[in-house]
């Protein structure tokens, strides 16, 4: 394999978790002795970061150096209500009660007495939530309650909270301020630095076996893979293995910039960084021709601004998750028809008046034509025109109809695809939806994306929603532990894919090993970790091999801030 081309003994950039390839930068180091602080102090302890910053190894490294005396309950789905976060604490601590009796006070008595007991032993509890930004406010008082089982001395039980950026708006809110108030240690893991993303790159290459001679990456190349990914360490892997892989294909030894273009437009679309770039600085200039205007009417001087808005602009990839931009937006409708990456275009769409006409102008009454705009959209071919989903190799995707009730069940399923609306005469119209935000809905209309108001759809929409997706053929809904077929052995297949190892857990029968490690993957994508290979768990382990393309997720803070500066 191409590891083997640059002398390494194995791949270098995997992005699962490999406890020798573990990186501490300075602020990984810093982070780490904060919570060993507060863990030291009892109360809370607070982990924040974006995904792939590197929490997984902070608290991989903190598990290791806790004290041998120390019990541990490690919560992956917070998203449980209060008796049942509270038992599933007791079940991780072995603690016993009475299954028919899941009350807060029966479960957090059992926990008390179990505290005390695990006090007078000389032993200490923890309580590790990660995803914490999950956690609803009732539930979060509830952990907060738990710091209450204290001795004149200690707390009995230190918690540690674990979670992306929202947690920290979360706890910031009022009624969770007696919690905010207990929190003895944080720290927020930022984005590598360009000298410590070079210092990455080559630890992970020195782990794998990269001969002293062998340089990969020079530091030019190095600079557009900081840029590309933010620092971001799961991004560097992305893009890194992506870019030896690519080198390979052309048998060179050292990335350029070619083949660092390839990477690029095969990692995250078309749009590249230095398009993004242009197109920030477009939006920049329009920004400032847009003050000048209002100075100039306001001294009464009329004159005309040429549209410098880019005419091939193009939505790039459903990883882009905002929309950052200069949206100019009349009466319901938003024209968003720039949607690369951060960056929107800066046009004004056709006035829209009334509700009826928001869905009326992303909506078309040919069924036909709206699947084929789904089909184009998610890069499939239709080969009877006439009937679009007939058309598709049932043995790797299929259409699915589903009849939705809620914005919540949309967001779950994650996929473009067809709404069917009513009109106010009583006529079925279609509209394709690719993104959406907790208020808002973005739709591919004839090329150009315009984003509406979720409340002026939800009373049109008739629950159908028309997608398509990945299906391995025979795959009935469910597989399990003890199950034997064809497929267990293409899950495991994927995984493999997944993580990068060369081999599959398992062939046909679906053993513990494969159940470990479906469980981990649901844990981390918000999925309940029972271990089952589900359609969920389907849909999500698509999304990560880049099979199916998911909905574009909008930036709605963002959104309402300029729609609020548009006074609309």
């Amino acid at each position: 394999m191409y590891h083997e081309f640059f002398g390494l003994k194995e791949p270098a950039f995997s992005i699962a978790v490999n406890p020798r390839y573990l990186f501490m930068s300075d602020q990984h180091r810093e982070a780490l002795a904060h919570l060993l602080y507060g863990i030291q102090n009892g109360g809370f302890v607070m982990l924040t970061g974006e995904v792939g910053t590197g929490k997984t190894t902070i608290i991989r490294c903190l598990l290791e150096q806790l004290p041998g005396n120390t019990d541990i309950a490690i919560i992956l789905n917070p998203m449980a209500s209060a008796p049942e976060l509270l038992s599933t604490i007791c079940d991780e601590l072995g603690v016993e009660y009475i299954a028919d009796e899941l009350t807060v006070k029966v479960l957090t008595d059992a926990l008390n007495q179990f505290l005390l007991d695990n006090h007078r032993k000389g032993r200490k509890t923890v309580l590790l939530i990660d995803e914490a930004q999950l956690l609803k406010v009732p539930v979060l008082e509830q952990i907060r309650l738990l710091t209450n089982l204290e001795t004149t001395t200690e707390k009995l039980l230190q918690i540690m909270l674990v979670g992306q950026p929202e947690l920290k708006k979360l706890l910031a809110r009022p009624a969770l301020r007696q919690l905010s108030q207990r929190i003895t240690a944080r720290f927020h893991l930022e984005a590598l630095s360009l000298v410590e993303t070079k210092a990455y790159i080559y630890h992970r290459l020195k782990v794998a076996g990269m001969p002293d001679h062998q340089v990969p990456f020079n530091d030019a190349i190095i600079k557009k893979i900081h840029e590309f990914s933010g620092g971001i360490p799961r991004l560097i892997n992305v893009i890194s293995e992506r870019l030896l892989l690519g080198a390979y294909a052309q048998n060179r030894h050292q990335v350029d910039k070619q083949i660092f273009a390839a990477a690029v437009k095969e990692v995250a679309g078309t749009a590249t960084q230095q398009e993004v770039k242009e197109a920030a600085a477009t939006r920049t200039s329009w920004h400032a021709v847009f003050v000048g205007v209002v100075a100039v009417l306001m001294l009464g001087v009329w004159f005309l601004v040429p549209d410098q808005a880019p005419a091939n602009a193009t939505i790039s990839s459903a990883q882009h998750s905002s929309v950052d931009a200069s949206l100019v937006a009349s009466g319901s409708v938003i024209d968003a028809r720039r949607f690369v990456s951060s960056v929107a275009m800066s046009s004004a769409p056709a006035v829209v008046a009334s509700v009826d006409n928001a869905v009326i102008s992303v909506a078309t009454r040919d069924q036909v034509a709206a699947q084929l705009g789904l089909f184009k959209f998610a890069g499939l071919n239709a080969i009877d025109k006439q009937a679009p989903c007939t058309s598709l190799n049932k043995s790797t995707y299929e259409c699915a109809k589903a009849k939705l009730n809620s914005w919540d069940e949309l967001k779950e399923l994650n996929r473009p695809g067809v709404m069917t609306f009513s009109t106010p005469d009583k006529k079925w119209v279609y509209a394709l939806l690719i993104g959406l935000s907790e208020n808002h809905a973005l739709f591919l209309v004839e090329g150009s994306e315009k984003v509406i108001s979720w409340s002026e759809l939800v009373a049109q929409w008739n629950g159908d929603f028309l997608y398509v997706w990945s299906r391995p053929a025979g795959f009935e809904g469910s597989l399990q532990l003890g199950d034997r077929s064809e497929l267990v052995t293409w899950i495991a297949e994927q995984f493999a894919k997944l993580d990068q190892q060369p081999a599959p857990l398992t062939r046909q029968f679906f053993t513990d090993r494969l159940q470990k490690r479906i469980e981990l993957f649901q844990a981390n994508n918000g999925i309940l970790p029972d271990g089952v290979f589900n359609e969920q768990t389907l849909r999500r382990l698509n999304e990560a091999l880049g099979m199916d393309k998911p909905l574009a997720e909008l930036d709605e803070q963002k959104l309402q801030q300029q729609i609020g500066a548009k006074g609309l």
